[in-house]
């Protein structure tokens, strides 16, 4: 048998076909069931009942949204730059099917007839080829935005784009420390290197970040600021209808998938049995078992991302943006050099013996006290006084801003109105005509 990067590359091509269509398949029955979920867990967090009529337990109703998606009219604004509005959601979409080809969904095993791993190809570079094509994605939307000719998409797509990059850098970081304690960037060789633990245990800190970064970098609420219909209709999105609308729907739920997944192959121990089964049942890493174990711990990311959506209120983007920049990278970096310096002392010789001297009781103590870092910067400081608020005064005839009052913003309630005696008001002329008409 095969082991690490030797088992890709041997499999007939009819193989590598099938497995790529089983891939993509996956993910849109995978994307029709999300759907579904989020709308009946909400429905059940808001006391209502949610997707019912179509199907058994309303199962068919994403279909049949899709389907009524694709009969609606497709319209192009009269502005747009049609070549680039209509290839905006197809840059969208690909990149977020194209990151699932190195995921592991489980061993290799007997697949019709040849020995081939539940996966379709692996590399040295792995998880940087993921984040790579996710930040194509970043494209498609910022070009939706543009391309629409319209002052809300523009807005959205400015913020997507600022907003993606920001949550990438602190995702990235939180991928180094697992770099560091596997020794590889191929996944395969990260999901072996979690058979004894999960790197979600000592590496806390940074799957914390991840988390928090994946939701930010998929548009998700409570970050779902590109999107806020209170200031920017529909963000990127608002100009799209019909099929080139649904294609934008598609690429957020497999991002959903995709982020999720890759947490769980970095932090989760990947497609191997959870809460220790394989100790006692030894088939439980073999087979086409570790295929359940997977899209298990999918689905209870998937789980999280709903939970936040019916939870918290979306942030203010400065405030979003701050948390990121501010609070994430920097505590990101912390760690790192705290795993980098645990790992030298450990190949040193400095850990020789004893709790203490156990480098994952260090990495274990330094990640809970980084944590509560953490969480303490969401606590707001009740004592903080708001600052004095600042009049900015215009020059006469400025423009966009009409001119001030003379001596400054009026403050307090309005001037009473005042009507001339001698000009009739509505009621009395309405009531001198009904009564003409009446006589």
């Amino acid at each position: 048998m095969s082991t690490g990067l030797d088992a890709f590359g041997g499999d007939p091509w009819w193989i590598v076909v099938v497995k790529a269509v089983l891939v993509f398949v996956v993910l849109v029955l995978l994307t029709l069931f999300n759907i579904w979920w989020e709308r009946r867990v909400v429905a059940r967090m808001q006391h209502r009942i949610g997707p019912n009529v179509n199907g058994p337990f309303g199962l068919l109703q994403s279909l049949a949204d899709g389907v009524k998606l694709a009969f609606k009219e497709d319209l192009i604004p009269k502005a747009a730059d049609k070549v680039v509005f209509v290839l905006a959601p197809v840059l969208v979409v690909v990149p977020a099917f194209v990151t699932f080809s190195v995921i592991p969904f489980g061993p290799e095993v007997g697949f019709l007839g040849e020995r081939t791993p539940l996966q379709l190809t692996d590399m040295p570079v792995a998880v940087l080829f993921v984040m790579a094509i996710a930040s194509i994605g970043i494209y498609g939307i910022v070009l939706g935005g543009w391309s629409s000719g319209s002052t809300y998409s523009l807005l959205g797509g400015l913020r997507s784009s600022a907003q993606m990059i920001s949550y990438e850098v602190a995702m990235g970081l939180a991928l180094v420390a697992v770099f560091m304690y596997a020794g590889s960037m191929s996944t395969s060789e990260i999901v072996a290197a979690q058979d004894d633990v999960w790197f979600g245990l000592i590496l806390l800190p940074s799957f914390v970040i991840y988390l928090i970064a994946m939701v930010g970098e998929t548009n998700r609420a409570p970050f779902d600021l590109p999107e806020a219909e209170g200031e920017l209709v529909g963000g990127f999105h608002t100009e799209y209808s019909s099929l080139k609308f649904a294609l934008f729907f598609l690429g957020e739920y497999v991002n959903m998938a995709t982020v999720s997944a890759l947490a769980t192959t970095l932090f989760l121990g990947g497609w191997h049995a959870p809460f220790w089964i394989d100790e006692v049942w030894a088939g439980a890493n073999s087979g086409y078992w570790p295929v359940l174990w997977f899209f298990g711990k999918v689905l209870f990311f998937i789980f999280i991302f709903i939970w936040l959506r019916g939870s918290l209120p979306r942030l203010r983007y400065d405030q979003f943006m701050a948390f990121g920049w501010k609070r994430l990278i920097p505590i990101a970096l912390v760690w790192i050099v705290a795993v980098a310096t645990v790992r030298v002392a450990r190949n040193e010789g400095v850990f020789d013996g004893g709790i203490r001297d156990n480098p994952q009781f260090w990495m274990t103590a330094v990640g809970i006290a980084l944590v509560v870092l953490l969480v303490t910067f969401l606590v707001p400081d009740g004592t903080q006084e708001p600052e004095p608020m600042t009049v900015v005064v215009p020059r006469s005839g400025g423009f966009p801003v009409p001119p001030m009052p003379a001596g400054g913003a009026v403050r307090g309630a309005a001037a009473p109105l005042t009507f001339r005696s001698d000009v009739p008001t509505a009621r009395a002329t309405s009531g001198a005509e009904s009564e003409v008409s009446n006589g």
